[in-house]
């Protein structure tokens, strides 16, 4: 009887412990470590294509997804796995290999898929973007816990992924769960008393699961050195062709450098520059090396214009006094007032459409900024509902509105998924492979911006421009658009240096020795600059993540203190 007394009485104790854990309890930070580095690093496998057994296969140390789709006999692939995950590519018309994008959260991972000899199409997916963790440290945050309501965000031990941004946080009895809208990584844990089992999914797929217990140290979140000598530029064959830095004045980049290393130029990533069609210095800080993709936050506005471009090019759109109008889904024609139907694609590439949107630069709160639709279920909506706050065309106030608005048109006058489109006509020219899409919540490219890119990449973007929409000797985009992109339209007023605005291109002068270097620039939140300068033949790129500490402006300081000096020997 004490026997039997002792279990249930233990039993009963279990299940009080169970139905009474309430989340203040847990509001503290919890550590554990993955089983490998490359634990989220996938393999991507599609196997029997055009037969009756098509698999696609994503795995990392063993098999995660396994997913058998119907094909018919032609070049769209389309595969969905689940309502978060999914795979759409094109196949070649040499059938060698497959360009498409996992959709996973907010993001579309473009993936390049090669077919073997065994007729296997194989590819790679970095779904926290970089090619290998530094550390298999993982660290849960849990906040605001109150009975059963709580808030957690995962954090990694490698400062170099820009971070979770999760939501849908629940919990029913002893098990919690969220997901990370940004990734569309689900996370379930298993809680006790000293300690959380914690399953990290892909889908309702387990890709590993991790041991969590209480923090007692201060997290540690990877310090790096630089990767790369600036005098030894890596071989990759993507396009680019290497010449020695004899032409450069080194002792600035060198000072330069010495800054970096030591902090003074806070949390620059990468710095490289291009003369003469040749890339001729290249260097990494921070762990960041050639083969991570960098958020590049609003310098992909510039992209963006690009796409338009190519739409013109292609005598899709007829040119860009078209208004935005005639590219509306009929629901969202019936604006009442008669300004938003002036609003033309010219006015949405040099922000001066009109409407409230203005994302920075003034002490009004706006009404359509990233911060205010970003979460709404019909942005267009939202974003048209905008009050008029001048005739279009006649004042440019920086926002992320604006672009939002060509991505619709962009999405109206392609017939192929617009990513695919992107794709073809634009990365797949310039043989760029390893980068990211940001979407909107339909799933369709965002074009206010977030793209994120190699600087490598980067760069060829920057040169495509500064000669004139040709890449190695073969037209991307016309000469007209490039023209019409790097004019001078209007003043941002929103802006602390009021600068010079173009299609969605920045204008700024430097002053170097006595000497005016007219810079045309991509410019994003953070500190993510291609700087074209034309009077150089030069294109210099650098990445930073300077995110929160007001120094975005900073790769402006670098380019007039260090490179342009060093390009003007």
């Amino acid at each position: 009887m004490r026997l039997f007394h002792l279990f249930f009485t233990t039993l009963f104790l279990s299940i009080t412990f169970i139905s009474a854990q309430e989340m203040q309890d847990y509001t503290k930070d919890w550590e554990g470590e993955f089983k490998t580095a490359t634990t989220l690093n996938f393999t991507l496998k599609i196997e029997g294509l055009n037969t009756q057994n098509s698999v696609f296969k994503i795995s990392n140390e063993s098999t995660i997804i396994n997913h058998q789709f119907n094909h018919s006999d032609n070049n769209l692939i389309d595969i969905n796995i689940d309502d978060t995950l999914s795979f759409k590519g094109e196949l070649n018309r040499e059938h060698t290999e497959i360009n498409g994008f996992i959709k996973s959260g907010l993001l579309l991972y473009h993936t390049k898929l090669t077919r073997s000899n065994e007729g296997v199409f194989i590819g790679k997916w970095n779904i926290f973007i970089v090619d290998k963790l530094k550390s298999k440290a993982f660290y849960l945050n849990i906040e605001n816990g109150n009975g059963e309501s709580y808030e957690a965000y995962p954090i990694f031990g490698d400062n170099r992924f820009t971070g979770t941004w999760c939501t849908g946080f629940e919990k029913n009895k002893n098990i919690i769960s969220f997901f990370d809208y940004k990734t569309g990584l689900r996370f379930k844990g298993k809680l006790s008393s000293s300690k959380i089992i914690l399953d990290v999914n892909l889908g309702n797929k387990l890709v590993t699961q991790v041991e969590l217990t209480e923090s007692k140290e201060d997290w540690k979140i990877g310090e790096f050195t630089s990767q790369n000598d600036s005098n030894k530029l890596p071989v990759l064959n993507d396009g680019w062709d290497l010449a020695a830095s004899e032409e450069l004045n080194k002792e600035f980049l060198l000072k330069m450098e010495d800054s970096i290393k030591l902090n003074a130029l806070e949390n620059t990533h990468s710095v490289l520059i291009s003369r003469n069609n040749k890339l001729i210095y290249e260097n990494y800080f921070s762990g960041y090396n050639s083969e991570i993709p960098h958020d590049t936050r609003s310098a992909s506005k510039s992209i963006s214009s690009a796409i338009i471009g190519i739409t013109i090019d292609k005598q899709m759109v007829t040119d860009e006094q078209q208004k935005l109008y005639n590219f509306l889904p009929i629901e969202h024609q019936n604006a009442d007032d008669p300004l938003k139907k002036e609003i033309s694609i010219h006015s949405l590439l040099t922000m001066s459409s009109g409407l409230d949107a203005v994302d920075f630069g003034t002490k009004r709160k706006s009404y359509a900024t990233e911060d205010n639709y970003q979460q709404k279920e019909d942005i267009t909506k939202y974003i048209l509902e905008a009050p008029m706050l001048s005739k279009p065309n006649l004042h440019a106030n920086y926002g992320s509105a604006n672009p939002y608005l060509l991505g619709v048109i962009a999405n109206n006058v392609t017939t192929e998924p617009l990513e695919l489109f992107i794709d073809k006509n634009l990365f797949q020219k310039l043989n760029i492979t390893n980068y990211i899409i940001q979407t909107d919540n339909k799933s369709t490219p965002y074009f206010g911006g977030g793209m994120y890119l190699t600087p490598r990449d980067m760069l060829k973007f920057g040169q495509l421009y500064l000669n004139k929409g040709i890449w190695n000797n073969k037209r991307i985009l016309s000469e007209k658009w490039i023209n019409k992109s790097f004019n001078k339209y209007h003043i941002l007023e929103n802006t602390n240096d009021k600068n010079e605005y173009g299609y969605l291109w920045w204008h700024k002068t430097y002053v170097v020795n006595n000497q005016s270097i007219k810079s045309i620039e991509a410019r994003g939140a953070g500190g993510q600059y291609i700087f074209v300068l034309p009077s150089l033949k030069s294109v210099v790129v650098i990445t930073s993540g300077n995110f929160r500490n007001g120094k975005f402006q900073q790769p402006e300081t670098i380019l007039e203190e260090y490179i342009l000096p060093s390009l003007l020997n």
